[in-house]
């Protein structure tokens, strides 16, 4: 097996031979055939050092998924930034990746753009505020205490997603102050990517994953867990080799159980490769056009037919 090493980055990073680079010109005519890659990206705080990415790469002639390159642990030093080192990597690929899959919000809500002069939310003729004010009423028949929405902090499929789905998920404000800062760092790091770019919820993705491969609801809830995260993320990527879903090798497995972001930079990946096979949720009915949505899989799966 191959080794690489990342330059100025201090770690090593594996990368396995056949996924070494070809030629624009030799891609699909390599024995493997056509690749499709996607890159699933965790981000942390601009001065950390925890980001992860993780490279997924779909053979169709051979209807197999391979997570080909997993780098954890991505920092500055003196000279380079680890933003810097994110985009060194991914453009080794040469613009030859599908999507590149964040998991924090990557536009600022809609209301801190936005150009028109402002009545306040009570007169506002927006359809994402009409929504957010539809959506508010009802749930306030429901609940107590009665709220009222921030559209200049939250998005609607924040609050989407933590009443109309199987389970109640609550997804930070994209604005608020613990995702502020990362949104902002999403936002500097996108703009110089030419490949499409997908928000992701890991704990969503790895909910309605999980559960397709008859995962214990426990290890679904708790991957995150500081005492008992390292079980659960064992079992949930002993499901997926279990049931054939991606090749993973054994080192890589075992950072993913030690390591939190780089199980959910692979889980970004692998929502990204169900988003090109048409295997995510599509926007609801009456969701409003000019809002972001977030990228999650369908509630059945159907992992033999890729």
């Amino acid at each position: 097996m191959r080794k690489s090493r990342l330059s100025s980055n201090g770690r090593k990073t594996r990368r396995a031979a056949v996924n070494k680079k070809p030629a624009a010109s030799d891609a699909l005519s390599s024995h493997a055939g056509a690749v499709h890659r996607f890159i699933g990206l965790s981000l942390s705080g601009g001065k950390s050092d925890k980001a992860c990415l993780a490279v997924l790469e779909y053979y169709p002639k051979h209807k197999k998924v391979f997570l080909s390159r997993l780098v954890e642990k991505i920092k500055s030093d003196e000279v380079h930034s680890a933003d810097f080192k994110i985009h060194e990597i991914i453009e080794q690929y040469h613009g030859e990746v599908e999507s590149v899959a964040f998991d924090v919000p990557l536009n600022l809500p809609f209301c801190t753009n936005c150009v028109s002069t402002c009545p306040g939310i009570e007169g506002c003729p927006q359809p994402h505020v009409k929504w957010m004010w539809e959506y508010t009423r009802k749930q306030n028949k429901k609940k107590k205490p009665k709220k009222l929405f921030t559209p200049y902090t939250q998005r609607c499929v924040e609050m989407y997603l933590s009443t109309e789905l199987e389970e109640p998920f609550t997804v930070q404000h994209a604005m608020g102050a613990n995702m502020a800062p990362l949104l902002a760092r999403a936002l500097f790091i996108k703009r110089r990517l030419k490949m499409p770019c997908i928000e992701v919820f890991p704990k969503l993705s790895i909910w309605r994953i999980g559960r397709s491969l008859n995962v214990m609801k426990s290890h679904l809830r708790f991957h995150r867990h500081s005492v008992m995260g390292d079980q659960s993320r064992k079992e949930i990527l002993q499901a997926l080799g279990t049931h054939n879903v991606a090749f993973v090798y054994d080192q890589d497995v075992k950072l993913m159980i030690e390591n939190n972001h780089a199980f959910e930079s692979f889980i970004c990946a692998l929502t990204a490769f169900l988003k090109y096979k048409v295997g995510t949720e599509p926007r609801p009915e009456g969701f409003p056009p000019n809002e972001d949505w977030i990228d999650f899989p369908k509630t059945t799966i159907n992992w033999t037919s890729f």
